[in-house]
């Protein structure tokens, strides 16, 4: 990092060297850098730099960067170039990650939900039922987005006694291969300042469902009530949306954190390579298959179905893998022509062996 973006008032939000030779040419145009805040109905919130030398935010506009791509326009996280003295947003930087989910849409979407962050942290509540599925869809999209994902069980204060709260942590690092866990309450200020050190310095993504104590948690790093916080509901630890809006916050403990509404749905958006590092122990155990295509059903000499008769490989990890792999190739196969008609040769072919294999059973085929 330069000095001058060392000494840079944005530094504190994410602002180096790399952002600053990014931004150059919109420099030379008498732009400022901003980073987006917030963003809601066309309009955007971005802090940049103050003339004293400090920080503040602004409002813009954002109709000159808009596009028909839901995966090219601004977010929360994005760094822009204003114009401040029009109040509209030029243009955005690269960005270095983005989280995606597929909408909940027919039209076969994504939605980038944050961009230009360091690590994603999954919310996962210790108030409901413990959800490993859902734990490795979320890593799967951020192993994805490019950040490195975190999975922090809040509310551990609820946890029936340290045993069970060592078992669920257990289970979590066993759905979680490469991946920091913590258990943490609001509550009690239990492990709070472990993760605030981990969040330290960087840009953060605060992911998970309604009701898993996303903004509460915020609001305890943030060392403010910016948050508003409901209570879940005692029937099934659910929230009621509290955070409409995804939201940067400057952290206590130093770096920022994107809070984001609560998500009901949180489907693959293009994660074939997520999916793999979420089960990398499948994935090295497949490079011992006899065959190099092996589908992991009933071919002989299967690597992968040997370690789950062993006991060394838990079923319910390969029924999740092939879950989220067949639902990605079934995205990708909405979003792209030729994979689809790929699909279809494949599955008629499929059907004419069947077919065949039927006849020849029944002693009539050809």
């Amino acid at each position: 990092m330069s000095e001058l973006s060392a000494a840079h008032p944005l530094t504190p939000y994410g602002w180096d060297s790399g952002f600053a030779d990014s931004f150059a040419p919109h420099a030379a145009r008498g732009l400022a850098p901003g980073r987006i805040v917030r963003v809601d109905r066309g309009r955007c919130d971005l802090v940049v730099e103050d003339p004293d030398g400090g920080v503040r935010t602004v409002a813009a506009d954002t109709a000159l960067v808009t596009t028909g791509d839901p995966l090219n326009i601004m977010c929360t996280g994005d760094w822009a170039a204003v114009d401040l003295a029009t109040g509209y947003v030029q243009a955005l930087l690269p960005r270095r990650t983005a989280f995606v989910r597929s909408t909940s849409s027919k039209r076969s979407e994504g939605q980038i939900l944050a961009a230009n962050v360091d690590l994603a942290v999954v919310a996962v509540s210790l108030a409901v039922e413990l959800d490993l599925g859902r734990i490795e869809r979320f890593l799967a999209l951020a192993w994805e987005s490019g950040a490195e994902p975190l999975v922090v069980l809040t509310k551990a204060d609820l946890a029936d006694g340290p045993d069970v709260l060592a078992h669920l942590l257990a289970d979590t690092r066993a759905a979680a291969p490469g991946v920091q866990v913590l258990a943490v309450s609001a509550e009690t200020g239990e492990d709070i300042d472990v993760l605030a050190a981990v969040l330290a310095g960087g840009t953060s993504v605060l992911l998970g469902q309604s009701g898993a104590g996303k903004s509460t948690l915020a609001n305890v790093l943030a060392g403010a009530p910016l948050q508003e916080v409901q209570a879940a509901r005692d029937r099934d630890g659910k929230g009621r949306h509290t955070t409409t809006t995804r939201n940067l916050l400057a952290l206590s403990g130093g770096g920022v954190l994107i809070d984001t509404p609560g998500l009901r749905g949180v489907g693959l958006w293009d994660a074939e390579s997520g999916v793999s590092r979420t089960f990398s122990e499948i994935e090295a155990l497949a490079a011992r298959c006899r065959f190099h295509d092996c589908g992991h059903d009933s071919e002989p000499g299967c690597a992968v179905l040997a370690a789950v008769d062993d006991g060394e490989l838990a079923h319910r990890r390969l029924d999740s893998y092939r879950k989220l792999l067949r639902e990605n190739a079934y995205l990708a196969a909405r979003t792209d022509a030729r994979l689809r008609s790929e699909m279809r040769r494949d599955w008629k072919q499929k059907q004419t062996v069947g077919r065949e294999a039927a006849a020849r059973k029944r002693g009539g085929g050809r």
